[in-house]
């Protein structure tokens, strides 16, 4: 049996092979689950969450990936979020590799936008704004980087100094990278901009945005939580990674829904139908178009089997 530690699970995931990796996954047949969610009672302290996300080929390979979520770990020094991906053969059942979860959803979830974007996207873009900086930021880049001419990249967040950080990282990494102080003018000039925080309120206005814009949210991911506001909405073709994950968990479509703003229908198509070339994608290079991801255990198990094939040979 196979064990990656976050290190190996990084390096067992490329970018432009992980991309590859979900779009066939998303085009193949993969039976995915509704995620389960659990309650787990600790005594003395704060409810603790089991997670359990479920995907499979059949007759090829099985996976789920472990969740645990301990609010109390602080007063331990210990992380509140571990997270594991078992991978096993879907013939005979047999475990084939341990992989670390936390590395595979950040890596995943990037290469999600970045395969959205190759579709959506103006082939030309080379102006990125990433809002944000924590843990998905530098995968964001990266991922974006492999399907896009992307040359300058501006980082804001409401931290200017983790802003700093990061940008120091990512020209570490060798892009040109830079923090941008002023969101407004940072948004109003960029082809591409990409959202991962956990903002409950909008970022991003549907003014700041410019003919040709792609919008990437992927932070957001409970139904109180947005990134934009309406009118970026309305402006916008929108599409998602999947409609069922955006419709069930993603803020940024579900509060003008609700709102009766727009409608179901106004998600133009999903993940699956633009690598399939059921929706041709972007359509005009003046169109504003915005992608909504909330995540889908197709993309861990694509991602599994990936780094289990290239380090099992």
């Amino acid at each position: 049996m196979l064990v990656l530690d976050a290190d190996q699970t990084r390096d067992a995931l490329p970018f432009p092979a992980l991309i590859e990796a979900l779009s066939a996954m998303f085009a193949g047949d993969c039976v995915m689950p509704v995620r389960h969610h659990h309650a787990v009672a600790v005594p003395g302290e704060e409810e603790a969450t089991l997670l359990l996300m479920p995907a499979w080929q059949p007759g090829a390979h099985i996976g789920v990936k472990l969740v645990t979520v301990f609010p109390g770990n602080h007063r331990r020094a210990l992380p509140a979020i571990f997270g594991s991906y078992l991978l096993s053969s879907g013939k005979t059942g047999e475990l084939l590799a341990i992989l670390d979860g936390g590395e595979l959803t950040a890596r995943r979830t990037a290469a999600a936008s970045a395969l959205a974007a190759r579709h959506l996207a103006r082939p030309d873009s080379r102006r990125m704004l990433m809002v944000g900086a924590g843990r998905l930021s530098l995968n964001l880049i990266a991922a974006h980087s492999a399907v896009l001419p992307i040359g300058t990249v501006g980082i804001w967040a409401r931290d200017a100094a983790k802003a700093e950080a990061t940008a120091a990282q990512a020209r570490a990494q060798g892009f040109d990278a830079v923090a941008a102080p002023d969101l407004e003018a940072a948004a109003r000039t960029a082809d591409l901009i990409s959202c991962a925080t956990l903002s409950d309120r909008p970022l991003v206005l549907g003014d700041w945005l410019k003919p040709g814009t792609h919008l990437d949210l992927v932070g957001a991911f409970k139904a109180t939580m947005r990134e934009t506001d309406d009118t970026a909405v309305l402006r916008s073709s929108l599409f998602a990674d999947t409609r069922a994950g955006v419709l069930g968990e993603g803020g940024d479509i579900l509060q003008p829904l609700r709102a009766g703003l727009i409608t179901a229908d106004a998600i133009r198509a999903e993940l699956r139908d633009l690598v399939t070339g059921a929706h041709p994608g972007r359509r005009s290079a003046g169109e504003i178009t915005l992608f909504k991801s909330v995540g889908a255990a197709l993309e861990d198990l694509a991602g599994a089997i990936l780094a289990y094939r290239s380090r099992a040979g």
